[in-house]
């Protein structure tokens, strides 16, 4: 990919910023107004993280190629999908501005909804169970990426994060960006500050898992064209 760097970042800051702003306002509009029922909170916060998702990718694809994710954009680097004029700089560049995306997005909710702008979250996610939960949703994304047809990343990346929401007991946060972001709003899509470190290994571990068994399911054609 061959871009502006200063509109690539703005892409990957804007993204990142409007992708937890839809995640953690949905998630505060959800918990007002399900009475209570977190599966309608969950639903809710769900179908406005799809549409978001979707829609950031499709209109920042050709400005920076939306990863809003520091692992996707480390995964593209290191496959030689991803090749910045500037080099490393660039792709540390990328992952500052998605984290301090992640956090405005936060913070731009917590605004919205007239909550103290600068809170951490009191919620706790922990265990072995949510752990695996993360190393699975993240495997998956990373898979899906990788592996998704051309022209069909944004619908397909979309689908599975809303699948994940259900399907994994860490409801697929998937993204160090976004772990960091929701530890600014103590709301139904916040996580505690002490909870993130371990969603963020168990994070890491799953995109070396997508990533490896993307490339033992690449066609043997494919695999000759492809950077390793």
């Amino acid at each position: 990919m061959r871009t502006r760097l200063p509109a690539a970042l703005l892409a990957e800051f804007t993204g990142t910023a409007a992708l937890l702003c839809a995640v953690v306002g949905s998630g505060i509009m959800a918990e007002r107004l399900a009475g209570g029922n977190v599966a309608v909170a969950l639903l809710a916060n769900t179908l406005a993280t799809v549409f978001a998702l979707f829609v950031l990718i499709e209109a920042l694809w050709p400005a920076s190629g939306a990863h809003f994710n520091p692992l996707v954009t480390l995964m593209l680097a290191q496959r030689g999908l991803f090749r910045p004029e500037q080099g490393r700089i660039a792709i540390l560049l990328f992952i500052v501005a998605q984290v301090l995306g992640g956090i405005a997005g936060a913070w731009l909710a917590n605004a919205m909804f007239d909550m103290t702008v600068l809170q951490f979250s009191g919620k706790v996610r922990s265990g072995w169970g949510q752990w695996l939960g993360e190393v699975v949703a993240t495997a998956g994304l990373l898979f899906v990426i990788l592996r998704a047809p051309a022209g069909r990343g944004s619908l397909l990346v979309a689908a599975y994060i809303g699948a994940a929401y259900w399907f994994t007991s860490s409801t697929s946060f998937a993204n160090p960006a976004a772990v960091i972001g929701r530890m600014f709003s103590d709301s139904f899509a916040g996580i505690a500050p002490a909870s993130a470190p371990a969603f963020m290994a168990a994070e890491c571990v799953g995109a070396v898992l997508g990533v490896s068994l993307a490339v033992l399911l690449q066609p043997e054609a494919e695999a000759t064209r492809t950077p390793s």
